[in-house]
């Protein structure tokens, strides 16, 4: 693997804006889109799941597909999920390259408004009318993933400045390190 590829990883809870964010950041920055949701939509549609435990698990399927398509990835990557701090970090910090973690931060409404609007251009077996607002919050996705990379928090309950969010992102790849970070 390349250890000047740039994996940009844009987290958050459901309905904060991540997949907006992160197509604008991966036209912007020449990078692929890995979209753990667009995978899992692909999945639905030859798979047959037939309850939310089976949607769920095939969520993690799809999030390992994350990891492995980001792991063959050349220049990096653009990764968006609702990434879960304890599954996640461990992955993310196998990344040969830099990683620095955009987090998507609205408030709670303006999420859980996002989400609801969005579940009728989802597939069904996503059983996103099942799922209650305190799974939707999980302290375990609310938060940035804090893996030992940079993380710049954006506000998402409006339109984002995609051009000063690439700057910023540019500058924190370029920027020395003064710790060493875990890997």
């Amino acid at each position: 693997m390349n250890a000047s590829a740039r994996f940009v990883v844009v987290s958050g809870p459901p309905g904060s804006g991540k997949t907006t964010l992160a197509t604008a950041l991966s036209a912007e920055l020449e990078l692929p889109l890995i979209s753990k949701d667009a995978i899992k939509e692909a999945l639905l549609k030859v798979l047959t799941v037939s309850d939310s435990a089976a949607s769920q698990e095939l969520g993690r399927a799809s999030m390992a597909v994350v990891y492995q398509l980001a792991k063959n990835s050349i220049a990096g990557a653009v990764l968006e999920a609702n990434f879960r701090r304890s599954r996640s970090v461990a992955e993310l910090q196998g990344l040969q390259g830099s990683v620095i973690e955009i987090h998507c931060r609205c408030s709670r409404a303006v999420a859980l408004h996002r989400y609801r609007a969005r579940q009728e251009s989802r597939h069904p077996g996503h059983f996103d009318a099942l799922r209650s607002e305190v799974e939707l919050w999980d302290p375990d996705m609310v938060g940035p993933l804090a893996g030992g990379w940079p993380v710049l928090e954006v506000e998402t309950d409006h339109r984002v400045d995609v051009p000063a969010t690439v700057s910023a992102i540019n500058d924190l790849i370029a920027a020395p390190r003064t710790h060493p970070v875990p890997r």
